[in-house]
């Protein structure tokens, strides 16, 4: 049985361990949409994929959504997967094209990444010519920078930069006296880092 042209769906912004009292919002939307969430969670995984809209719920960006489960054909799934962007690993590594930097936890267990917004990291103290950003970027000068996948969620490339101690307490040195005051608290994690991502949005995304 075909997909509908719309599907009903309602979501509310979700509280973890709590019964939730916010409003429920009640949309329509296109297979293509729904399936656009659920990738931000499942990646190109058909199993997966048809596991969730079997279940009829999903949490996408602090919403959770849900909608009548339905079975989808597997060649209308892969029909709709193909409009989308696959891993590619000969993509090479533009750092004018990255938006974001995320720490990896070396704690255990481990934490969820730190993501660091490009911007907030690229301009100069007062006196300094150099940014944090710059020191981060010194360092794919003496490593590699290998590729690690696509991102639904963030429709970007990753490239991952794997941080030698040598490395980790230079860019813990750089985080204390290159990056804004208000951004020291959270870099204090790449002391620790077994590595960093580089995510860089993809413009035909």
């Amino acid at each position: 049985m075909p997909l509908p042209d719309l599907i009903p769906v309602r979501y509310t912004e979700e509280e973890a361990g709590y019964v939730s009292f916010r409003p429920v919002v009640r949309q329509s939307f296109r297979p293509d949409q729904l399936l656009d969430m659920v990738l931000s969670v499942t990646g190109k995984d058909a199993a997966r994929i048809k596991q969730i809209l079997r279940s009829g719920t999903v949490v996408f960006h602090f919403y959770r959504y849900w909608w009548t489960g339905f079975d989808i054909d597997q060649f209308e799934l892969a029909g709709l997967l193909a409009r989308f962007p696959d891993p590619d690993p000969l993509r090479q590594f533009r750092s004018e094209e990255c938006t974001i930097v995320a720490v990896e936890s070396g704690a255990t267990p481990p934490r969820p990444m730190v993501e660091i917004q490009k911007q907030a990291i690229s301009g100069s103290r007062l006196f300094r010519q150099r940014s944090f950003w710059d020191a981060l970027l010194a360092e794919t000068s003496s490593a590699p920078v290998t590729y690690r996948g696509y991102s639904f969620a963030h429709r970007a490339d990753l490239y991952r930069l794997e941080l030698t101690g040598e490395a980790r307490v230079r860019l813990a040195a750089a985080a204390a006296s290159l990056a804004p005051r208000a951004m020291r608290k959270e870099l204090q994690a790449i002391g620790h880092a077994p590595r960093v991502v580089f995510i860089c949005p993809r413009a035909s995304a």
